[in-house]
């Protein structure tokens, strides 16, 4: 490995492999970047949604019922389950996304005891031009690495995740 590809990660490993050389710390490097790098999207991501002004789990909701498709409705128990979020902490975010015009809330005409959720005009436009942005900042962030190597970036991502759940 090269000095100028070395990154705080592999600092950390070196001093670990000084003091414990017993052990095996090669995942140790690899969920140590995966966090870092998380870390750093992470805020970039923020710095797009609050142009927006939108907070990541209004974007998360506001997305769940754009990408359901026409009528872009959903009960909150399946936005709930699609964002992975408690059924109380969906009602806030229902309220506080509804208070500003992003959705609406209607009776389910089939059980009066149920709510719609339903994806306001003024949502759509607003997830819609956030969703642009999103995507060309992640296009960005991701723009170190050539496509086939973000290729297999993803699927090890993919294999790691899946076999994790």
């Amino acid at each position: 490995m090269t000095e100028e590809r070395r990154d705080s990660v592999d600092h950390i490993l070196d001093q670990w492999q000084r003091e414990r050389p017993d052990l095996d710390l090669s995942a140790m490097g690899v969920f140590g970047r995966l966090a870092q790098v998380t870390r750093m999207v992470e805020g970039r991501v923020e710095e797009v949604l609050d142009r927006h002004g939108l907070r990541a789990g209004d974007f998360d909701v506001l997305a769940a019922l754009r990408r359901s498709g026409p009528p872009y409705t959903l009960i909150p128990s399946e936005l709930s389950d699609m964002v992975m979020m408690s059924r109380a902490g969906m009602t806030s975010r229902l309220d506080r996304l509804e208070a500003a015009g992003l959705v609406e809330r209607s009776l389910d005409p089939t059980d009066r005891r149920s709510f719609k959720i339903t994806l306001s005009e003024k949502g759509r436009e607003v997830i819609d031009a956030t969703l642009t942005d999103h995507a060309a900042n992640l296009a960005r962030l991701a723009s170190g690495l050539s496509p086939r190597e973000a290729d297999t970036l993803d699927r090890l991502l993919r294999d790691l995740l899946t076999s994790l759940a």
